[in-house]
């Protein structure tokens, strides 16, 4: 339960329980980077304001512990506590505009590493044996999906992982737009993943994305099981310098593939899965009437 105190004149103070922000990836030495040398910038420039954490805080409206926290760089602020703290503390956008380098660094190291990747990609292809593609996913069919993992996220985490994954999701605001081709097996279309509703909301989505000229969506029927995916999920990101990366569950350990002769390979047996799957039309078709089931 949140707990808020009332600080300066027109401020609401969050306490220590309701704190907006996120910890820190220790093993994540890029990212631990940037927020320690924002922080410092921070501390700098209340400490040559003359004010106390405690009445910084108040005056932007967190408590004095997040201050602390977010000066030694062990917790990564929101966007909003950069917005007034830079009013505050006088800065002129100065520290506003440390913005784009802390959003960045909020998201884990490889979920920032797999869209950077995305959002090079002129084509992707990906099929799925078990859950949906995170770039399908609506925000509560991710959390829901990603509260299943044992041992369990915390809630910061895992509000730092859905934030990420949505944040993949300016690959479909790209222009020129990149081909993206997803088989997805039936049984990733019939677990209720979230319950009743939310399973009805992500058909939907669906059946919304499908209508991309650019997104190709397919349905692979669980009767189908001679194909060459069962080995787990395959994916690919082709480059425009001609280059690609590609993945799957069963070969080199689940890392990244990049040698031409093993990209064929994983794009020849994605070509026969697209064969044995059903079409596009024949997947929307299948999709409603599984929605009309719901």
């Amino acid at each position: 339960m949140s707990v808020e105190t009332s600080g300066a004149v027109g401020v609401t103070v969050h306490g220590d329980t309701d704190e907006p922000g996120w910890e820190v990836d220790p093993e994540d030495e890029s990212g631990a980077a940037v927020v320690a040398a924002v922080g410092r910038q921070l501390r700098m420039r209340r400490e040559a304001a003359g004010l106390r954490a405690g009445e910084f805080g108040s005056a932007i409206g967190y408590g004095e512990d997040l201050v602390y926290k977010v000066e030694a760089g062990k917790r990564i602020p929101r966007p909003e506590y950069l917005d007034k703290a830079d009013e505050v503390l006088r800065a002129d956008g100065l520290v506003a505009a440390m913005k784009p380098d802390v959003a960045e660094v909020r998201y884990p190291k490889k979920v920032r590493d797999l869209a950077k990747l995305e959002a090079r990609a002129v084509e992707l292809l990906s099929y799925g044996s078990h859950n949906l593609h995170g770039l399908l996913q609506t925000e509560e069919h991710a959390r829901a999906l990603l509260a299943t993992r044992r041992p369990a996220y915390s809630t910061d985490e895992l509000e730092r992982m859905v934030a990420g994954r949505l944040a993949r999701h300016s690959i479909f605001d790209r222009s020129p737009a990149p081909d993206l081709s997803f088989v997805l097996e039936e049984v990733t279309l019939t677990r209720p993943i979230g319950g009743v509703d939310v399973r009805r909301r992500q058909l939907e989505h669906l059946l919304k994305m499908g209508q991309r000229r650019n997104v190709a969506i397919q349905v692979m029927p669980t009767e189908r099981w001679d194909h060459p995916g069962t080995g787990g999920k395959i994916q690919v990101l082709k480059f425009n310098d001609g280059s690609a990366v590609g993945r799957t569950d069963d070969a080199n350990g689940g890392r990244p593939i990049s040698d031409p002769r093993n990209l064929r390979i994983l794009e020849l047996r994605y070509g026969v899965i697209r064969t044995e799957a059903l079409t596009p039309r024949e997947s929307v078709v299948f999709i409603k009437q599984l929605l009309g089931e719901t």
